[in-house]
């Protein structure tokens, strides 16, 4: 029984003994798999993080394309709108230039009925009230309406004053003073009003008003008073500070229309001696140095606006390169104010 006993009790150590090693070796196996898991698990943390990064980054990039193409459209819609803007404003051009072409067939055909009955109007006016000296018979500027009870000369005395073409205007901006009252241009319109003056009506009361940027009466004291035809002291004193004048500055006639709307005493006839249209007004920036053509009949329309109402506009054009609209919107103007529209030749007066 012992032998036995013995027997079992060493059997099953023997047993025991292989099965504790069986477990180490598991135990070791299972260890080693945790340990490449827990690698595994930290690998796909850092791979997982990087790709969050990039998924940030792309993400950032994403908004930045997305606040370019917001600018992009917005940046399209202007355009867009401005070109509409553009082809209506072309189109209201054409069909104004339509209709004054139209006009200007109808007062065609009665221009020389008027003609003749302005002759006829000036032959029965009498003699001039001054005398005026130049070079042959310049009585055939015969369409000017010089009657009137007060009669308002207005001469731009802008730089462009100096010169038909751009070009040489630039250049006649920096002579000296001297030189640009001499300008063939600025000659002609300061003949221009002394022979106005000399062919006014004997009844009738003068003003001379120059202007570009300001406005300034050329009379004794700068006042907006009224001067007798046949004064000829008071005239003379308009005549000298009108020789002292130099062309300078821009043109804002709204200014001059809206002083001639504040007289107390406002004229019945306007005489106008400019170049084209305006470049300077209230609608423009004073610190803009280019003024389009659009933005000039723009500053036009305006000043009309500021013209007090049943007073004929009687306009000599002395025309300059770069305004081709100045003849057709100053044609109108003579038309809707019953006045007179005219571009003399070079060597008139």
């Amino acid at each position: 029984m012992f032998c036995g006993f013995g027997a079992v009790v060493l059997l099953v150590l023997i047993i025991n003994s292989n099965a504790r090693t069986d477990n180490k070796k598991k135990y070791a196996d299972l260890s080693s798999h945790v340990e490449r898991i827990e690698l595994e698990i930290k690998a796909s943390k850092i791979y997982h993080a990087r790709l969050n990064e990039q998924l940030n980054e792309k993400h950032d990039e994403s908004e930045k394309l997305q606040t370019n193409l917001d600018e992009i459209n917005k940046s399209l819609s202007k355009l867009e709108l401005k070109t509409q803007i553009d082809k209506e404003q072309t189109q209201a051009l054409k069909q104004h230039i339509n209709s004054l072409e139209s006009d200007i067939k109808t007062i065609d055909k009665n221009t020389w009925k008027e003609k003749q009955r302005i002759e006829s109007s000036i032959k029965e006016s009498g003699n001039k009230v001054r005398q005026y000296e130049g070079e042959g018979n310049r009585q055939y500027l015969t369409g000017l309406k010089l009657g009137g009870k007060r009669v308002l000369i207005l001469i731009d005395s802008s730089a462009s004053m100096l010169d038909e073409t751009i070009v040489n205007i630039i250049l006649k901006r920096n002579l000296s003073d001297r030189q640009k009252k001499s300008a063939k241009k600025w000659r002609q319109a300061v003949d221009s009003v002394r022979w106005l003056s000399a062919n006014l009506p004997a009844s009738s009361q003068l003003m001379i008003v120059s202007f570009n940027n300001k406005v300034k009466s050329l009379a004794n004291d700068q006042s907006l008073q009224w001067v007798k035809s046949t004064d000829n002291e008071k005239i003379n004193i308009m005549f000298n500070k009108l020789s002292k004048l130099v062309p300078q500055q821009g043109t804002d006639l709204a200014k001059v229309f809206s002083a001639t709307r504040n007289m107390s005493q406002k004229p019945d006839n306007i005489i106008l001696i400019t170049d084209g249209l305006p470049t300077q007004g209230k609608s423009l920036s004073k610190n803009k140095t280019k003024v389009s053509p659009s933005e000039r009949i723009k500053l036009f329309q305006e000043a009309v606006k500021l013209l007090p109402s049943g007073i004929p506009v009687n306009t000599i054009l002395l025309p300059m390169e770069g305004d081709p609209m100045a003849a057709v919107l100053f044609w109108k103007l003579a038309i809707d104010s019953n006045g007179s529209f005219m571009t003399p030749s070079s060597d008139w007066p």
